[in-house]
């Protein structure tokens, strides 16, 4: 089974889909995860503003948080290597990285924004 990680920029929540303005490439992003999850990929989403230990405990990732800063995030790992560093790969892409049919149906988004506190 493959196993994708995904290392976001600080955001209020996990998915980011919430506040006053929405990136629209965030419930397109959290879509596409929850397609790879009904397509047997293992899937975790880490946030730098909730869960930084993960960051730290990413060689990869904090050598490239140390180099780049913030800028080079979202970072996304498919088995422990990094395939993108600054944006959120489209579905096609993820897919071809994940070996995943691209005829599979496309689940209804429905990313619930609120899961904590600390959000909105």
């Amino acid at each position: 089974m493959n196993m994708l990680e995904v290392f976001d920029k600080p955001m209020c929540c996990s998915t980011g889909v919430c506040g006053p303005q929405v990136d629209p490439v965030l419930p397109r992003f959290a879509a596409d995860l929850e397609w790879l999850k009904q397509n047997g990929v293992s899937v975790q989403r880490y946030n730098l503003a909730h869960q930084a230990s993960e960051f730290a405990n990413a060689p990869d990732v904090k050598a490239a948080v140390a180099e780049a800063g913030t800028d080079c995030l979202p970072i996304v790992r498919l088995n422990g290597q990094i395939v993108s560093r600054g944006n959120y790969p489209s579905r096609d892409r993820l897919a071809e990285l994940c070996h995943v049919p691209t005829g599979t149906s496309l689940p209804i988004a429905d990313v619930n924004c609120c899961d904590g506190p600390e959000c909105c």
